[in-house]
C-alpha cells in the first residue's frame, strides 16, 4: 500500500474546528434531526485518512468541547466520538480496500452505532423518548462521505504538488 503524505496537524485541527462548529450551529427545532453529524464525519475522515496522528485522544477532546458548548452532562459526547475514534481504528486495514459505497455503509454502521449510544445514555440521565429518527444523521452522513472523501483527496492532492 502507497503511503500517504502527512498532513500538518494545523490543518486536522482546523477542519475538526469547523465541524464543530457546523455542529453546533443553531438550526430551527424541525431540522435538527437532518443535520448530519459533522464532527462524527470529519473525526472518521481523519482517523481513516491519518490514523498514526489521529485518535481516540482526537475524540475525546472533541466529546468534551461539545459537551461544554452544548451543556450536555460532561464526558456524553467525549465517550462516544472516543468510541468512534476507536471503532475506526478497528476497521481502518478493511477500510482503505473498500470503495467508496461500500465505505459509505461502513460509516452509516459506524455513525449509527455511536448514535445509538449516545441515545441510550441519554434515556440514562433523563426522560428521554427514542425514535428511528435518530439515525437520520448517519444516513445523511453516510450520502455525504464520497462527496468529502473525493473532496480532501483531492485537496490533499492539490497541496502536495504546490
Amino acid at each position: 500500500m502507497a503511503a500517504t503524505p502527512r498532513v500538518s496537524l494545523v490543518w486536522v485541527w482546523l477542519t475538526l474546528s469547523l465541524a464543530l462548529c457546523l455542529q453546533v450551529m443553531p438550526m430551527a427545532d424541525g431540522w435538527q434531526v437532518w443535520r448530519p453529524d459533522w464532527l462524527g464525519l470529519m473525526l472518521l475522515y481523519w482517523c481513516m485518512a491519518q490514523p498514526d496522528r489521529v485518535g481516540v485522544f482526537h475524540g475525546f477532546v472533541l466529546g468534551l468541547l461539545l459537551d461544554l458548548i452544548e451543556g450536555a452532562p460532561l464526558g456524553q459526547s467525549a465517550l462516544t466520538l472516543s468510541l468512534l475514534a476507536f471503532l475506526s481504528a478497528l476497521v481502518y486495514p478493511r477500510f482503505r480496500t473498500y470503495s467508496l459505497l461500500q465505505q459509505a455503509v461502513l460509516i452509516f454502521v459506524l455513525l449509527g452505532l455511536v448514535q445509538l449510544v449516545e441515545q441510550w445514555l441519554r434515556t440514562l440521565f433523563g426522560p428521554f423518548s427514542m425514535h428511528l429518527s435518530f439515525l437520520m444523521p448517519s444516513l445523511i452522513g453516510a450520502a455525504l462521505w464520497p462527496w468529502l472523501a473525493t473532496l480532501f483527496k483531492a485537496l490533499g492532492r492539490r497541496s502536495v504538488k504546490t
